[in-house]
């Protein structure tokens, strides 16, 4: 890992903020490559599709749709453990989301006039569900994406997942679709299985909200198709942030950084303390951690040393992390104030690992600062609310002078003369 220590003055956290999110490599400028992948899949649909992913060397299957046979047979090409974990995390998240479910009710309120307006929230009617494909498979995405889906009450849920060198999605990715009872799976990748998924092609009927991570050219197309599809939000590198205190655990603390550190090279890692013992020791168990796992060798961290445990934490809200740990005594005391982060790991036992797989918690969460107003992904991505409004013939009474006076304070005549018939001449 690329380390670099910063002894930090306490001033100007907004500003350090910043410094360490630059020390990640920046994304590339994909919107122009980007832009013309979604043209051109609008304008040739299932044909499209193929060349983009066969330019791109993926080796494409006949049918861009994988035989719901093939994929409920998967299930049993996993070893039983790894099925079983499955089906525990998916339990896990499928209770968080419930619970979520549950504290969102539909209100309905009656005004002084008389008129009601009743705020009904119903799921959407089909989600699309992106599940990348980097150095393995990720059956935990599908896990995180699907199962908050079908409980919010989607009746349709459609996967994409780039296909492998055998020409098919990720095995344990097909088993966790079929475990969940997802049989809509297309072997498509990258911005083009995103264009699929909203614009709809010759195979794929498009979807109402398409959630999932991926690559910057998944983000940059959610982005650009927003509004034509809803979307879950734009997560790009993944980042994990500690506050400790000299009582923390050296060793948990290196190996959270470098397992982190496994998803790619442009993340965003920070150890934030005032203990400078703490600080040198992670950093030596780091390098040591390292030799073993070529995979995490050109991450980028950062050691802040910081004048003390409240700087720590002034400095983790500016910088907003997806995923931020707080290793010291008393850490649940401090969450009770509310801390600018994706997700907020407390307590001996847990870590982000726990967070990715089966806490039930979700792990697609928002990055690059967006915890700052953006959310984790839950139930609430999958649903819509419309409002609902009843006026009974009094209330419009009651109302329509005021609704004509604003509407020609703005110009809107029309809208004051639809107000005014509905009193008696």
């Amino acid at each position: 890992m690329k380390v670099k220590r910063i002894d930090w003055d306490g001033s100007n956290a907004p500003a350090l903020a910043a410094r360490l999110r630059s020390l990640a490599p920046p994304l590339a400028a994909v919107s122009a490559d980007v832009a013309a992948i979604l043209a051109r899949v609008g304008a040739g649909g299932d044909e499209a599709v193929r060349e983009i992913s066969e330019e791109l060397g993926e080796r494409m299957p006949e049918s861009l749709r994988v035989d719901p046979e093939v994929v409920g047979a998967a299930p049993g090409m996993l070893e039983p453990e790894v099925r079983e974990s499955l089906r525990a995390a998916a339990r896990n998240v499928a209770v968080v989301a419930r619970a979520e479910l549950d504290s969102r009710r539909a209100t309905l309120t009656e005004l002084e006039a008389g008129q009601t307006v009743e705020v009904r929230e119903e799921p959407v009617a089909a989600a699309g569900v992106y599940v990348p494909r980097g150095r393995a498979g990720y059956p935990s995405s599908a896990l995180m994406c699907c199962v908050p889906a079908r409980v919010a009450g989607v009746g349709r849920i459609a996967v994409a997942s780039p296909p492998g060198v055998a020409g098919g999605p990720d095995p344990a990715v097909l088993a966790t679709c079929a475990l969940l009872g997802v049989d809509e799976v297309y072997a498509i990748g990258g911005a083009q299985a995103i264009a699929a998924l909203a614009l709809g092609t010759e195979s794929v009927r498009p979807v109402d909200v398409v959630a999932g991570p991926g690559s910057r050219y998944v983000a940059e197309a959610k982005r650009q198709l927003a509004g034509r599809v809803g979307i879950d939000g734009i997560a790009g590198p993944t980042e994990l942030m500690v506050v400790a205190d000299g009582n923390a655990s050296p060793r948990w603390i290196a190996l959270d950084l470098c397992a982190q550190a496994e998803h790619g090279v442009d993340g965003l890692l920070v150890l934030a303390s005032a203990n400078e013992v703490l600080v040198d020791h992670v950093a030596e168990l780091v390098d040591e951690l390292r030799l073993d796992r070529p995979s995490v060798r050109d991450a980028p961290l950062a050691l802040v040393v910081t004048p003390g445990l409240e700087m720590a934490l002034t400095l983790a809200d500016a910088v907003a992390p997806e995923h931020l740990e707080l290793a010291f005594e008393g850490a649940d005391e401090t969450v009770a104030r509310t801390r600018v982060a994706g997700c907020v790991f407390i307590g001996d036992g847990g870590g982000a690992a726990f967070g990715d797989y089966a806490a039930g918690s979700n792990h697609v969460l928002p990055t690059g600062g967006a915890a700052r107003y953006a959310s984790p992904l839950g139930v609430y991505d999958f649903r819509k609310r419309t409002s609902i409004v009843e006026y009974t013939r009094e209330a419009a009474i009651a109302h329509a002078n005021d609704i004509a006076a604003l509407a020609t304070c703005e110009g809107l005549e029309g809208h004051g003369r639809a107000a005014l018939l509905r009193k008696p001449t």
